[in-house]
């Protein structure tokens, strides 16, 4: 067992180990791309490991909105499953580099500090990345685990969400659409729209506050206080239960307005200002850095589980910010609340690939058909009624 501290900055120009595979590399995001070049190098770690190891590392020669503005931090640490690496899944990430190489668990652990902290700071709130393992001085309490229902992202079962203590009443199905991962390069909570809007209309009805700007809740307005005052003591508490390893049971794991409601440095002293760190989705719940600043998260990939469990560090003004509870009845929600969808992200890649190996084949022979002497005899009159004559004809 490994603990990390990351401070991911890397030139493969200054390397003397760095050997270029010649592979260009492009991953897009809901906000933000990045691209770059495949290549290896050696990789040794600070702490815990003797020796060294062999990775796959992309490095990043342009980016477009990739993670947040004005940040100083130069590269991404992926940690999902090789299903999704790029550009296919047959490139051996970092970490399962790692777990055969050095021969540790299949399993890392992360805390996640940040809590109550400005948004845009340097990057000083750190956390830490367990290797191999759980780093018990880095929670409190039990750990609660959730079964991975697919390894491709971190993909889990979201049963219900309260808002103020109060059910959403939802189909447990709409938390699951199409998706619900757990993603610690998400900086939000992301809701699927309409999970997104019975959210917000809960926190309307629940909070102190009278008439709230409506572009607050879509990111496009700060709120702002005077210095004195704390706004977190208007917002009512958020809760998502998951399915248990026991699937006759739940848990659930409760945040607080200091997670949610986001400081965010600004050229204001007279004034603190927030931003609403809740976004809508039209493609996934993730349950990111808004939900996992709150927790000591356990990917336990051996066990095909991921871990809950309170950080120590998810306190503010002396105020724990997380908590978690269980376990629940699941007899008044459905045995099964994901929704059936064969068409996930890698199958459409294939069958991308698949369709442009097709076409390509197709216009090939098309091309090869047109490039064919004419031994059609010059008095016959001419027929359009094969498939050669019909793309020659709108090609003319």
């Amino acid at each position: 067992m490994y603990i990390l501290y990351i401070c991911f900055h890397f030139l493969f120009c200054r390397s003397t180990t760095y050997q270029s595979l010649g592979i260009d590399v492009t991953v897009r995001y809901t906000q933000g791309s990045w691209s770059g070049v495949l290549g290896k190098d050696v990789v040794s770690l600070p702490k815990g490991i003797n020796g060294s190891f062999v990775v796959n590392i992309a490095s990043i020669l342009e980016s477009d909105s990739f993670f947040m503005p004005d940040i100083k931090w130069h590269g991404i640490l992926g940690l999902a499953y090789r299903t999704l690496a790029k550009p296919s899944s047959s490139i051996e990430t970092f970490f399962d580099s790692l777990v055969e190489q050095q021969k540790i668990p299949n399993i890392f652990s992360m805390q996640m500090c940040g809590a109550g902290l400005p948004t845009t700071n340097s990057g000083s709130n750190g956390g830490s990345l367990v290797m191999g393992g759980i780093e018990p001085s880095l929670y409190s309490g039990d750990i609660w685990y959730t079964p991975i229902t697919e390894e491709w992202y971190y993909q889990v079962e979201v049963l219900k969400f309260e808002v103020g203590g109060v059910n959403l009443n939802l189909d447990c199905t709409e938390y699951n659409s199409d998706k619900a991962i757990v993603d610690s390069g998400t900086t939000l909570l992301r809701l699927p729209d309409k999970v997104f809007k019975a959210v917000v209309e809960g926190i309307v009805q629940t909070s102190l506050i009278e008439n709230f700007n409506n572009e607050f809740w879509t990111g496009l307005q700060l709120a702002c206080w005077e210095t004195t005052e704390e706004p977190w003591a208007y917002f009512p508490d958020l809760s998502i239960y998951l399915r248990d390893v026991n699937s006759s049971m739940s848990f659930r794991l409760t945040i607080k307005p200091q997670l949610y409601i986001q400081s965010v440095l600004t050229l204001r002293t007279d004034l603190n200002c927030y931003r609403f760190g809740i976004s809508p989705s039209s493609s996934a719940l993730v349950l990111g850095a808004t939900v996992m600043e709150g927790f000591f998260v356990i990917f336990d990939r051996e066990e095909k589980r991921v871990g809950f469990a309170v950080s120590n560090c998810a306190v503010v003004n002396g105020v724990a910010v997380s908590e978690i509870s269980g376990p629940f009845s699941t007899k008044d929600i459905a045995g099964n609340c994901i929704a059936s969808n064969l068409l996930r992200e890698p199958v459409m890649w294939i069958i991308s690939y698949a369709l442009m190996t097709f076409c390509g084949i197709v216009l090939l022979v098309l091309v090869v058909l047109l490039l064919l002497p004419n031994r059609r005899h010059r008095d016959d009159p001419e027929v359009v009624n094969d498939e050669s004559s019909l793309v020659r004809h709108r090609w003319k």
